[in-house]
């Protein structure tokens, strides 16, 4: 079971600088964690990017962001992408096992410094020095190269590398398509508020589903929701509806937001999760909150 969140790499494109951006993503990366989303992909929306801070620096931030602190200077270096990143919020990772990142059997992430020419290599995992560890019979490991060590003991050092994601989630740069045609994409949710309103007897079943089958949700960008970047015709719109004023906030108990095709084509469904919203614009990074919530629901 597998959660992904899509988002546009339009995201910051109201941005009034690169700071503010960087602002803008940490809460993206912050709600990534805090629901336990296991990937978020960056899809390009070319009419909606403006070029100011630079081709993939939604991506890099992101990514940045999701790399364990005692790793980001090895991993990254200096990049002009990167000049505000220390006005990030801590994301603070919850170990998957173990008392803590640091706890007896916890998941971390490492680095590859060195190569051996004995079936070893030497691992920057955040301990007090690299640690030199076999390779699996089965991998061939490269310097650069990240990998996920399992500690099972700090004094002496006891670890060795797995064959299992680590802690926190993974950043991908992706289309749209493809990231919706994956074997693992589980439920395919459009978040617009021109899809169907949630509601109490609707999140009941929805969470059925996502529990069992995983999500994967995909967000807009300001000023451009889904339906201007796949250019469609919202749902719930239809040419010469008067001043064109939102109708899909409304939309009653089990009526059909979205066109079967379009459904069928990339999701299963669009959804409303802020049908009585206060404010004339919800920002991306507070709909991935009012949306996480309700689906990673049990």
């Amino acid at each position: 079971m597998t959660r992904s969140v899509l988002v546009p790499s339009s995201l910051t494109r109201e941005a009034e600088d690169k700071r503010e951006a960087t602002r803008k993503l940490g809460y993206v990366a912050r709600a990534a964690v805090i629901f336990r989303v296991d990937r978020l992909v960056v899809f390009p929306d070319p009419g909606g990017d403006d070029g100011r801070f630079g081709d993939g620096f939604v991506s890099t931030v992101l990514a940045f962001a999701a790399t364990p602190p005692y790793l980001r200077k090895e991993a990254w270096g200096r990049r002009d992408e990167l000049e505000y990143v220390g006005i990030l919020p801590p994301l603070r990772v919850r170990s998957q096992t173990g008392s803590g990142s640091d706890g007896s059997g916890s998941l971390r992430q490492g680095i590859v410094t060195e190569v051996g020419p004995d079936g070893r290599v030497r691992v920057n995992c955040g301990l007090q020095h690299p640690i030199s560890l076999p390779v699996p019979p089965s991998e061939e490991l490269e310097e650069g190269e990240r990998v996920t060590i399992r500690v099972s003991s700090r004094r002496p050092v006891r670890a060795r590398i797995v064959d299992e994601p680590p802690p926190g989630f993974a950043v991908e740069r992706a289309t749209l398509d493809d990231a919706l045609a994956r074997e693992d994409a589980g439920v395919r949710i459009a978040a617009s508020r021109h899809g169907e309103a949630l509601t109490v007897a609707r999140l009941d079943r929805l969470v059925g589903r996502t529990a069992d089958d995983g999500f994967t949700v995909a967000f807009g960008a300001p000023e451009r929701g889904l339906p201007e970047i796949l250019d469609r015709e919202p749902p719930g719109e239809r040419t010469g509806a008067g001043d064109g004023a939102d109708d899909g906030n409304e939309a009653d108990e089990g009526e059909e937001t979205i066109g079967e095709e379009e459904s069928n084509a990339r999701f299963d469904l669009w959804l409303n999760t802020v049908p009585q919203q206060g404010s004339e614009v919800v920002r991306t990074e507070e709909a991935m909150f009012a949306t996480l919530a309700p689906l990673t629901l049990e």
